[in-house]
């Protein structure tokens, strides 16, 4: 019964991607490194709240072509062009409680933007911030990340965010779209309490429960397990996939899911690129 236990449980680790086989023939499990089994978790994720973010999204399109007029009353508000920055440094020193934020690109120019999360943090205010990938891709981004979370912020990951969005307490949301929608910005949306203002904290509150935690990439995450440099070696000699799984004795799904994980070890989004990151990595 321990035995039958163990199997299950190894499986679905494998076939979530938070863990892989170091040696085929002798059985040997290894967790997968938290920055690759997370990105890996997080890719599943996304999917669950897919029908949600079409939803929202849909929402806010009719209800921003409908009231987004001269005559729309006072539930939305429109901040253009050098009005944004100082309406968003006014936010962050009024929050009395909780921010609640997606930050994905482009970013407006705002020269107090780091400071005034810091002190943000500092006054104890409860920061959470979804970060989309394009946003941790930035250059030099990762490391600031990693200065607001050291300050108490609470950050995680999704693949993508469907708009830029800043939620102050419970008082008003800041929308705004993002660069699928326009490079750069020049109108910012302040929606106060209403039925638009409860479906943006809801499609917050869902993609965080679907989002994973932001974690620096491990010192220790520096080269590949023996069963994965193998299978590395087998792509790279032009073996086939079905080949390939025959041959390490694992099915074709486990053969595709431990790729996978490769993959986002080493920050690949197709096999051209996994086999120019696996050189220049010197793994194979």
């Amino acid at each position: 019964m321990g035995d039958q236990y163990f199997s299950v449980a190894y499986e679905e680790l494998v076939e979530t991607g938070l863990s892989s086989v170091a040696s085929d023939s002798l059985g040997i499990v290894v967790p997968v490194p938290p920055a690759a089994g997370l990105q890996v978790l997080s890719r599943q994720r996304a999917a669950d709240i897919a029908a949600a973010r079409v939803s929202i999204t849909g929402a806010f399109e009719a209800f921003r072509r409908i009231h987004l007029t001269p005559h729309s009353d006072d539930l939305v508000e429109v901040v253009t062009g050098e009005d944004i920055g100082p309406r968003l440094h006014q936010s962050w020193a009024s929050a009395k409680e909780r921010i609640r934020q997606f930050e994905t690109p482009p970013y407006f120019p705002v020269q107090t933007a780091f400071e005034d999360s810091m002190e943000t943090l500092k006054r104890g205010i409860e920061q959470r911030v979804l970060y989309s990938r394009e946003a941790l891709e930035t250059p030099g981004y990762p490391e600031t990340v990693e200065l607001f979370t050291a300050a108490g912020e609470n950050a995680r990951i999704l693949p993508s965010l469907p708009v830029k969005l800043i939620i102050i307490d419970d008082a008003y949301a800041m929308v705004s779209f993002t660069s699928k929608e326009t490079s750069t910005h020049d109108m910012m949306t302040i929606v106060q309490p209403s039925g638009l203002f409860l479906a943006l904290v809801a499609l917050f509150e869902q993609s965080w429960k679907a989002a994973l935690p932001f974690y620096k990439k491990s010192a220790q995450d520096s080269g590949p397990l023996p069963a994965e440099r193998r299978l590395l070696s087998l792509l790279a000699a032009g073996v086939s996939d079905d080949a390939i799984a025959r041959g390490m004795g694992i099915s074709r799904r486990t053969f595709f899911r431990r790729i996978e994980v490769i993959m986002a070890r080493l920050g690949a989004e197709t096999r051209f690129q996994l086999a120019l990151q696996a050189q220049r990595q010197g793994w194979i």
